[in-house]
């Protein structure tokens, strides 16, 4: 199923669940039709850094949308694969598409600079209320113990 939503009207971004066991998602409302897609972490950073570059050459948004939080519906309709960001300069929006992991499902959002901007500071805000990553492999640090795959063993896990 391909979802296109070339003007929402909300875009946002959230974690459900417990810290170390959370389910990333990107909602979409436009109109009364609203999408969820389920995020990997690593995704959704990478998204917001694409989009913090492409704004740097799109120049200053305006007022920025400040509520971003997710509305009370979790089940996601499917799991993102490849995400892409285009840039249209004809109308000074950023073009994301998410494709779905088996390939079956796309999302097609239209954002405007300000929404892109909101959503790339909200995706960040998210990822660093995590767990720091830990400095050898980058992977999350859990307080009960981290078996680090660089060190192969040989040293005790980093806390």
């Amino acid at each position: 199923m391909n979802y296109v939503f070339d003007a929402p009207d909300r875009v946002m971004v959230g974690a459900h669940g417990e810290v170390g066991q959370r389910r990333f998602l990107l909602q979409a409302r436009q109109g009364r039709r609203l999408i969820v897609v389920k995020c990997e972490k690593q995704q959704l950073a990478a998204l917001a850094e694409w989009i913090a570059q492409v704004l740097d050459t799109m120049g200053r948004p305006g007022h920025l949308p400040d509520d971003l939080s997710l509305e009370p519906e979790f089940e996601s309709d499917f799991e993102a694969g490849d995400i892409t960001v285009v840039v249209d300069e004809d109308t000074d929006t950023i073009s994301v598409s998410v494709e779905s992991r088996e390939g079956e499902d796309t999302l097609e959002l239209t954002l405007t600079k300000e929404w892109a901007g909101a959503l790339a500071i909200a995706v960040t805000r998210l990822v660093e209320a995590g767990r720091p990553p830990c400095p050898l492999c980058g992977g999350p640090l859990d307080p009960r113990g981290h078996d680090c795959p660089r060190t192969n063993g040989h040293r005790a896990p980093i806390a």
